[in-house]
């Protein structure tokens, strides 16, 4: 994996065009990364109203800041406001697809689920990346 990060799913735009972002944080040197990207992108396709990005943490140091990924894939899921969901997830795509949509079924959240989740969510929006 050459690149930073990537983008699927519908062309960059800003926070006010998608309902969620789907940030899957990974490393270049990561085997299950790579075999978890193909499935990734196109879950993509399959969620319009979510932006998806690939986030290489170890090149993109910047907007992972000083969050200590231990186990690969690690996701951040969030809504136009708040981080709903941060932390590894098994590297099957049905397992991320129930995810979000038991997410999106339990409507707006009031609050990010934590402040590192939240921090990650605002850098990654500051960096013009979602």
């Amino acid at each position: 994996m050459e690149s930073q990060s990537l983008e699927y799913g519908q062309p960059q735009q800003g926070v006010e065009q998608w309902q969620w972002l789907v940030v899957c944080l990974c490393a270049q040197w990561c085997g299950v990364c790579q075999q978890y990207q193909n499935g990734f992108e196109a879950l993509a396709a399959s969620h319009p109203q979510a932006r998806f990005l690939w986030l290489d943490v170890e090149d993109r140091e910047d907007v992972a800041g000083d969050l200590e990924v231990e186990t690969f894939p690690s996701l951040l899921i969030a809504d136009r406001q708040h981080a709903r969901f941060l932390g590894p997830l098994l590297p099957q795509l049905p397992i991320l697809s129930r995810l979000l949509v038991s997410l999106q079924t339990t409507g707006p959240a009031t609050e990010a689920v934590s402040a590192p989740a939240q921090a990650l969510r605002d850098r990654i929006l500051a960096a013009g990346l979602a």
